[in-house]
């Protein structure tokens, strides 16, 4: 795809301007970095507030008589018994038990449910979405709408300036209310391991809200290339790289996405796999790995055994600058995803000892109560 074919979100200008590298993201053309690049902004978002631009993500609107009980027809979490002004993570599963993305779903007011999906993603998940719930749901989606995320330890005071109702919300709350001055969705979640909102509003009124955040000496602008590093630091699969069509929720340590009434009730899509993974019966498990010498080990690095066996591979991987070393995501056989196993990767051809690690690999400060 050229320049000229990527799109652009409500706040391309506001990037430019800015100084952000730009790059081809699910289509779009997005921030990778601004001036003070990569390192700088992960460790910014981590001791003050970063400020995102993840209007590429797909926001729909899923209504019906029981969109709650529509959409279990293709998730595996239970919606029905979500409260109102609470969001879920989910997956959105193939026949085969197998990850066609992962999704943020919410249930702000009465108009239904409020899904957001991966970019890249949005498409066929609409369209599978939508023809699987034909005849008892709708899915209407937002293409009027712009997505910001404020995550780090000052994100909270900084949005309660403008929006006092955000500083009584906890991790997962969602709200749908008025802030600057526009109808917007709310949820306390990100994408980072920190505290912080996602924040739909009107594309109309995008621009003014982010420069409004960033006029905060808190609040800096984050790109893509942090948002990546903070999301592995914190433990959290990318979908196209820690998670496909071939891997299950179970797999990838997703077992809280398949809910409990779901799982004594096996309807839904891929339950005969994933019932039997719940039970143990698992070829591969998504591990953490802490790696102890040379660079680090990138998608597609051969994990192997003490004894040099290729047992996996790696998904993601990359220095983690808050963790203070190299770190990667991958999967191996159950009996080598054990907290303190010794493995190798396999990086240019040359094996560096690694150890599996807990997650995530710094703490995350989500904020559960108040």
């Amino acid at each position: 795809m050229s320049t000229d074919d990527l799109k652009k979100t409500p706040l391309f200008d506001a990037h430019v301007a800015a100084g952000a590298r730009m790059v081809p993201f699910a289509g779009y053309s997005m921030p990778v970095q601004y001036k003070d690049g990569v390192l700088k902004e992960h460790l910014w978002t981590r001791e003050h507030a970063g400020l995102f631009d993840v209007s590429h993500m797909g926001q729909a609107r899923i209504r019906g008589e029981n969109p709650a009980k529509s959409f279990e027809k293709v998730v595996s979490a239970d919606y029905q018994g979500l409260k109102a002004g609470k969001q879920r993570y989910g997956v959105l599963l193939n026949a085969e038990g197998g990850i066609i993305d992962d999704l943020m779903t919410a249930r702000p007011d009465d108009d239904g449910l409020f899904v957001v999906v991966n970019g890249a993603c949005k498409d066929n998940d609409y369209r599978i979405i939508a023809e699987t719930l034909a005849g008892e749901a709708s899915v209407e989606r937002l293409e009027d709408r712009a997505l910001l995320a404020l995550q780090g330890p000052e994100a909270a005071a900084v949005l309660a300036a403008h929006v006092p109702e955000a500083a009584t919300m906890v991790f997962m709350d969602a709200k749908a209310l008025t802030a600057f001055g526009v109808d917007a969705i709310i949820s306390r979640s990100g994408y980072t391991g920190e505290d912080g909102y996602e924040i739909s509003v009107p594309a109309s009124d995008a621009a003014r809200i982010w420069n409004t955040l960033l006029e905060d000496e808190r609040v800096k602008p984050i790109g893509l290339g942090a948002r990546d590093s903070l999301r592995l630091e914190a433990g959290l699969p990318l979908y196209g790289h820690d998670l496909d069509e071939t891997v299950s929720p179970i797999e990838a340590g997703l077992n809280f996405a398949v809910g409990k009434s779901r799982r004594e009730a096996g309807d839904f899509l891929g339950a005969t796999r994933i019932t039997k993974e719940l039970a143990g019966e698992l070829a591969r498990v998504r591990v953490n790995l802490k790696v102890l010498e040379g660079a680090p080990a990138r998608e597609g690095a051969d994990i192997a055994d003490a004894d040099g066996n290729v047992i996996g591979k790696v998904t993601s991987g990359g220095f983690g600058p808050s963790f203070g070393g190299a770190i990667a995501i991958g999967f191996v056989p159950p009996a080598f995803a054990v907290v303190g196993e010794t493995l190798k990767v396999i990086v240019r051809g040359k094996p560096a000892a690694a150890e599996v690690v807990a997650s995530p690999f710094v703490p995350t400060r989500y904020v559960r109560k108040l």
